[in-house]
């Protein structure tokens, strides 16, 4: 036992030493526009802490006014003021939105629409993982109901303002487990079967089909839209599952910053020439690779439907 502890901590050491090199490996790409964006207004869902914190920061660094919606409106101010404090740009916003509430979404899209006449680049960052099973305030699937139907809800609320202000971007943000997931119709909600790792995948498959049906809603509208991966990130995102806490602590140097897991939410909201990449799913600011569940466009086109009905909303 001696010994394998030992070796354990030697292999430890070692790779501590090397982390720098590893890290620098494992950073990901980089947003390189150098797009400024005074006078644009910007959405960002949960943007009180991690990827969305530091993406609401750069786009504040350029210009932006930048609404961070989030749940914690306190965690939410704390954040606004440090933006602006870096930034130098006093306006970063907070506006309180619960995504697991349906009547928290539609007073947030009522308030903001009744505030901003334009609205150019919407990102539908905010998330939850690997849960306890439970459901929303409207008896969804929690998985489901925040990370994929409040998005998809919000996203319709805003979308004439969208169209109004094109060209304007909808980024969402979907997870490289999209490729585990599977949207299971006859059991959405996990009253059958659940586990909690299965549904965050469910979840994030839902998102990147989300993105292809609606960059084929908006052809012609101006308006265009992202699917991404941001990356291995350190996030609070884990806090959920006690392996995970341990595992991001044990490998910490070797998984993204926030600010570097922001980079591709980034690009896909700024980059010039994107247009023609509507619906497409990218990592490290590049294009790549989707499952096969995620280019079904049967799939995609259902649970549009579907999500509608659930909504109780009628998106033509």
């Amino acid at each position: 036992m001696m010994v394998i502890l030992g070796l354990l901590t030697s292999f430890l050491s070692f790779l501590y030493v090397i982390a720098p090199s590893i890290r620098r490996f494992f950073a990901g790409g980089v947003c390189r526009t150098s797009v400024q964006l005074p006078g644009k207004v910007v959405v960002i869902t949960g943007a009180n802490t991690g990827i969305g914190k530091e993406t609401a920061r750069e786009l504040a660094r350029r210009g932006a006014r930048v609404y961070i919606a989030c749940r914690d409106v306190l965690k939410g101010e704390s954040a606004a003021s440090e933006i602006r404090a870096d930034t130098k740009n006093s306006q970063v916003l907070v506006r309180k939105l619960d995504l697991s509430d349906t009547n928290s979404i539609r007073a947030f899209a009522e308030g903001f629409l009744a505030e901003e006449k334009q609205l150019h680049i919407l990102i539908n960052n905010a998330g939850v993982m690997m849960c306890p099973y439970s459901k929303t305030a409207d008896g969804f699937e929690t998985h489901l109901g925040v990370n994929h139907l409040g998005h998809f809800l919000l996203t319709h609320l805003l979308l004439e303002r969208l169209k109004e202000s094109a060209p304007a971007r909808v980024v969402n943000l979907s997870s490289v487990v999209h490729i585990a997931g599977k949207i299971r119709f006859h059991d959405l909600h996990g009253e059958k079967r659940y586990s909690r790792g299965f549904a965050y995948c469910h979840s994030k498959l839902a998102n990147v089909l989300f993105t292809r049906q609606l960059a084929k809603k908006l052809q012609g509208t101006g308006v265009t839209t992202y699917a991404v991966h941001p990356g291995i990130v350190r996030s609070e995102l884990v806090r959920h599952s006690f392996l995970l806490c341990l595992l991001w602590r044990l490998f910490s140097p070797f998984v993204k910053s926030a600010r570097e897991g922001a980079q591709t939410s980034l690009h896909c909201a700024l980059a010039e020439g994107l247009e023609p990449l509507s619906g497409k799913y990218f990592s490290d600011c590049k294009r790549t690779w989707v499952s096969p569940n995620a280019r079904n466009n049967e799939t995609a086109e259902r649970l549009w439907s579907v999500s509608c009905e659930l909504l109780g909303i009628e998106w033509k």
